[in-house]
């Protein structure tokens, strides 16, 4: 059942990164598809899926955070993430703002994947 859910929550993060990008490029083109229903949310559907595997993964392996420090720090950066993306997509004053959190959110979201697969919490930016 592991390896299940693990497929499930890593098909989530391609979906969802991969949403947050075309989403970025709708920002930044002014493309009336970035307000349609579905866009706005699709993505909410998506990253519950993500948010109930990751749940799901943490008590399968009995790593929680404030317990495991690279969990922890997943959890930071999403909710650091999150924050950008709200920026990025909707509360960015002006497009150079919301063009400077997108590609922050992005940097994040990769530095959330490298905590994930090295398990460490500086990910990559302990290099």
């Amino acid at each position: 059942m592991y390896y299940t859910i693990k497929q499930i929550h890593v098909i989530a993060v391609v979906i969802s990164v991969l949403g947050f990008v075309l989403r970025g490029w709708w920002m930044m083109s002014a493309n009336s598809l970035l307000e349609h229903r579905l866009t706005r949310v699709l993505p909410h559907v998506v990253d519950t899926v993500l948010l109930v595997s990751a749940i799901v993964l943490a008590v399968m392996i009995s790593q929680y955070p404030f317990v495991a420090t690279w969990v922890t720090a997943k959890v930071i950066g999403l909710l650091v993430y999150i924050g950008l993306g709200m920026v990025a997509l909707r509360r960015g004053p002006t497009l150079p703002v919301r063009v400077s959190a997108w590609v922050a959110a992005l940097a994040v979201y990769g530095w959330i994947i490298s905590v994930a697969t090295s398990k460490q919490a500086w990910g990559f930016l302990a290099t």
